[in-house]
């Protein structure tokens, strides 16, 4: 599997930074499938950061090795569970359970009004997500450990006429 990471510079060997927000998964190495999706992650940390350039990171994993060796959570659409785990990381509130990887949908900044219409109790946690699924969500891998780091291989960044 290929994966991207956005940033404001070259990531060649990733590392567990302790996050200064709330994220959909909580702590850890976020990274995605999706070209695109990384280019735009780029430029928008580019521009919050204030220094560096638009990087896209790409790296290869051995998803069949590194899921059977590692502990998963997969969330292969929006469903009512990914729903309640992206509002309680969001809320920061403490997961008993950790994972070396998790996989799903983001809940990025084009879903964020249907997201915040949830949180604050406007939407039942039904309407929000049957709202979300008429929409295109792109994907991310969140790599929680350093096992799951372990597996992970970079291969080089995305050439920039590509941005």
């Amino acid at each position: 599997m290929i994966l991207y990471h956005g940033s404001n510079l070259t990531v060649s060997e990733p590392r567990l930074i302790v996050q200064n927000r709330f994220l959909d998964f909580g702590f850890g190495f976020y990274t995605t499938t999706n070209r695109v999706q990384a280019i735009s992650f780029a430029k928008k940390v580019t521009n919050r950061r204030k220094e560096g350039i638009p990087t896209v990171n790409i790296y290869e994993i051995d998803e069949e090795k590194a899921f059977k060796e590692c502990s998963v959570l997969r969330f292969d659409e929006p469903n009512e569970a990914w729903l309640d785990f992206v509002s309680d990381n969001r809320a920061g509130k403490f997961m008993e359970k950790t994972y070396d990887y998790i996989f799903g949908p983001v809940a990025d900044d084009n879903i964020y009004t249907t997201f915040m219409l949830y949180t604050t109790g406007v939407l039942t946690k039904e309407q929000t997500v049957d709202a979300l699924k008429v929409r295109k969500l792109y994907n991310q891998l969140a790599i929680t450990s350093q096992k799951g780091l372990s597996f992970l291989k970079f291969i080089g960044t995305v050439p920039k006429e590509e941005y």
